[in-house]
């Protein structure tokens, strides 16, 4: 059967469920969006994720693709977002969908990822996005997190700074293209690129910046916690609602 390829790039606020992935046990990003596709096409279409992220973790730019038979889609392609959100929540939205090329691949052709963590350093928390930032209340040394921030980029071992999972990563060498905190009023935001990204580390790479920000770590300890391997010698892994997967990377036009 004949099929077409589409890429969609979804945003959703993660606060009410259990990640991206489908799960066992509570829902799933993918699932309701899954769902909105087998009320407009025949045979369940399956979505294919760039990425996974964790309960609580939020996304303006995940990439996924779908194939859809040719004879079940009756519609322009101009119109396919439009009438997958008719059915979708309001805290999940397809911002684009277009026809892609037969073999593209969400996953497998992403080069790159950018993840975006705020930040909001004041005493009082902006009730405005306390599901979206991390409430920091004491004042953070910006200068010696921005020094510690860059020592981040280049191709290290991220063991520290991942989560423990139950089974042992074949590699965990990640190389960061940026990693910088940018400013604006009381909101910091931590923006990390990478070529991938280990279970957890973009939040224990911040919760260890912010500790630096304290005066809890020196900056000149982060490379000495990077050779060490060790998530116990690190610091904090920040909170998930902070965690923005903003923006994938793919080297050849999708289309």
């Amino acid at each position: 059967m004949k099929k077409l390829k589409f890429k969609l790039v979804i945003a959703y606020d993660g606060t009410a469920y259990e990640g991206w992935q489908m799960q066992k046990i509570g829902t799933g990003v993918q699932q309701i969006v899954e769902e909105a596709l087998a009320k407009l096409f025949p045979g369940r279409p399956r979505l294919h994720s760039s990425s996974r992220t964790d309960t609580g973790v939020h996304a303006l730019g995940m990439v996924a693709h779908v194939e859809i038979s040719r004879a079940g889609f009756k519609m322009p392609v101009a119109r396919l977002a439009l009438a997958l959100n008719s059915y979708l929540p309001d805290d999940i939205r397809v911002m684009s969908a277009v026809r892609c090329r037969a073999d593209f691949h969400a996953r497998f052709d992403a080069t790159g990822k950018q993840y975006r963590y705020f930040v909001w350093n004041h005493p009082a928390m902006n009730p405005l996005i306390c599901h979206s930032a991390w409430h920091v209340p004491r004042k953070l040394d910006l200068p010696a997190m921005r020094s510690a921030a860059k020592l981040f980029v280049g191709k290290h071992d991220f063991k520290s700074f991942a989560g423990t999972r139950s089974y042992e990563m074949k590699s965990n060498v990640r190389t960061l293209t940026r990693c910088d905190i940018k400013k604006s009023g009381a909101q910091l935001a931590f923006i990390i690129e990478g070529d991938g990204f280990l279970y957890k580390m973009c939040r224990g790479i911040v919760g260890t910046l912010v500790q630096v920000g304290q005066g809890k770590i020196a900056v000149v300890e982060i490379k000495n916690i990077l050779a060490s391997r060790d998530r116990r010698v690190a610091g904090v892994t920040a909170p998930a609602q902070g965690l923005v997967l903003w923006k994938v990377f793919y080297e050849r036009c999708p289309r």
